[in-house]
């Protein structure tokens, strides 16, 4: 692996230490796209092998993803050395990894004890409701919250039918990514954002325009299609039912999505000014505190829920084990991209760098919305969201006025464009977890790339033409 840098072989030295810091990390401008193959193993691993030998992924899915991890730790170990290795991995799990999984947990848990109960009748009409509700739902309690929420009685109303798949994948397209672009709790790469000087309300007004756009489209698209599918089911529905009204069991766990919301802010409103160094990677003080309030909420919603209530949502612990697993390795083998991505000119992705920038100096806000939708696609969208806002200057006081045009289309690019793939957002992955637990034969990687072509670009392709252009 020590050839994967044409610059280490040449002699040149990787800069491991920042200039005056004395703190150990990678510099991106040193490093071979070679770098990248662990992650492009991990990404092919979850595409391709529940297709090929799908009970050896079952079963053995967490030991494939610690190897691909695996795969770029011990090369960085023999080529910067253990010091250097040592800080990206707590650099990775302390200030990012931990902190997501956290809030999924948390946000899992919660919503896991929340049910809509009552005779909810499958049609397209309701079903469009549902997934109306759910994408404004999502910028005000998390896409991973609002989908969690969602899943379960569209499953329940939809079980008798032969053609369900398609309400999980525009489920993930509206509720799980699109409908989270208004608020920094509604998806991580606004809450970056916000943590960057982004005013809170900046994107709900800012977005707007783009999200109706793609979420009316789409909310139409799917009335038409699933009204189609109601004519092709050759199942009939169930004429049991009971009359039940509409309601909600475990009501005390809304509050503690407020809690949520109110533990996520904590990070951006409380400045402590206090950092718990661990290896050279300082974790603020007001991090930690969110990461245990987060971690008591769960705890008291388990709690204070009802067993039966969580039974009745089939709730069980294997999707979010599943995304913890996968995006650990996912987390860590993306060291080495973000890198190369963060050296811009001077990196070996200099070339997707020049094309954000015309010839007078200014950003091209198509070329922002397409790369770091197109790299949020694949890589986590938080962290690309960061580089690319990064590269437009990285001042929220610019990008909100004189600039608002690019930081709407890196925004806008990485909260839509984490529905193009699986792995594009984590609440992606849950979904079709969830939905596959419980029955549902959901597309395959490339199959699920395949409904996105056909729905999401077209429109991702409008949006460009009236915003971006």
């Amino acid at each position: 692996m020590a050839a994967m840098s044409g610059a280490a072989a040449a002699g040149h030295a990787f800069p491991a230490w920042a200039a005056g810091a004395g703190v150990p990390h990678i510099d991106g401008s040193g490093l071979g796209l070679l770098w990248g193959v662990p992650f492009a193993g991990i990404l092919l691993s979850i595409a391709i092998l529940p297709l090929v030998v799908p009970q050896l992924w079952h079963h053995h899915f967490g030991k494939i993803s610690a190897a691909w991890a695996l795969a770029f730790l011990v090369p960085a170990v023999a080529v910067f050395g253990t010091g250097v290795a040592a800080y990206e991995l707590a650099h990775t799990l302390l200030l990012e990894y931990i902190p997501f999984i956290v809030l999924l947990w948390a946000l899992f848990t919660v919503v896991g004890g929340i049910r809509l109960v009552g005779d909810l009748r499958s049609s397209a009409g309701t079903n469009t409701a549902m997934l109306a509700i759910g994408t404004v739902l999502a910028s005000w309690m998390g896409t991973t919250g609002a989908a969690m929420l969602m899943i379960r009685p569209l499953i329940r109303a939809n079980a008798w039918r032969k053609n369900q798949a398609h309400v999980m994948v525009f489920l993930i397209f509206l509720v799980a990514n699109v409908g989270g672009a208004l608020t920094p709790i509604g998806d991580p790469p606004l809450f970056l954002g916000f943590l960057k000087g982004v005013p809170f309300f900046w994107p709900t007004s800012a977005l707007f325009l783009p999200m109706l756009v793609v979420v009316g489209s789409l909310l139409a698209i799917f009335f038409f299609l699933d009204s189609y599918l109601f004519t092709r089911e050759t199942a009939q529905p169930p004429n049991d039912r009971t009359g039940e009204r509409l309601g909600v069991e475990g009501g005390i766990n809304i509050p503690l999505l407020g809690a949520i919301v109110g533990a996520v802010l904590l990070r951006g409103v409380w400045h402590s000014g206090v950092d718990i160094t661990i290896h050279h990677v300082p974790v603020p003080l007001e991090s930690i505190a969110s990461n245990l309030l987060l971690v008591a909420i769960g705890l008291l919603s388990l709690r204070l829920t009802r067993q039966e209530t969580r039974v009745g949502n089939a709730f069980s612990w294997g999707p979010i084990a599943e995304v913890a697993k996968l995006f650990a390795g996912i987390f860590i083998t993306i060291v080495p991209v973000i890198a190369i991505l963060r050296a811009g000119p001077d990196g070996a992705m200099s070339g997707l760098v020049a094309l954000v920038t015309g010839p007078d100096g200014r950003p091209i806000d198509a070329w922002y919305f397409w790369l770091s939708g197109g790299l949020s696609s694949f890589l986590d969208n938080a962290p690309t969201y960061l580089v690319f806002f990064n590269l437009a200057g990285g001042d929220p006081a610019v990008l909100t006025s004189s600039l608002a045009s690019t930081l709407v289309a890196i925004s806008a690019g990485a909260v839509f464009m984490g529905a193009n793939t699986y792995i594009g957002n984590a609440p992606n992955f849950m979904v079709k977890a969830i939905a596959e637990e419980r029955g549902v034969k959901m597309p395959s990687f490339f199959g699920y790339m395949a409904w996105a072509g056909i729905f999401l670009i077209p429109l991702f392709a409008l949006v460009t033409v009236i915003f971006f252009l």
